[in-house]
């Protein structure tokens, strides 16, 4: 079934020069695993294709069921250099967040995600 990344996670972005941070963080602790698995480097700069023009990092925090990417080439050159609307990156959680993710339907009820059943 398809799970958007919204259902599962919360996510929150800002700036450092010419990168954009993004934080997502499972709503639930057992949810933390299927994120780990699925929101990897290349699928998140697949998400940003055409948006960044750098590559993508992927740092994890298991103890806060969090990865944190850094988005780089993001931002135009940053806050007081571009002229992108949104030059602190506010938005990337928000798009990073319409993403789905393909689960198999077993799993999705074994963890509970939102819309597969009991």
């Amino acid at each position: 079934m398809k799970i958007r990344l919204l259902d599962i996670a919360h996510a929150r972005s800002g700036d450092k020069g010419d990168t954009a941070n993004v934080g997502v963080i499972a709503l639930e602790p057992q949810w933390y695993p299927l994120l780990e698995r699925e929101l990897t480097r290349e699928r998140v700069a697949r998400h940003f294709a055409g948006a960044i023009t750098g590559g993508v990092e992927r740092y994890e925090l298991p103890n806060l069921g969090a990865l944190n990417f850094l988005l780089h080439g993001a931002l135009g050159g940053g806050g007081t250099l571009s002229l992108k609307t949104d030059a602190q990156g506010k938005v990337f959680s928000t798009a990073l967040l319409r993403l789905e993710l393909d689960v198999p339907d077993a799993e999705a009820r074994h963890l509970r995600l939102p819309g597969a059943g009991g």
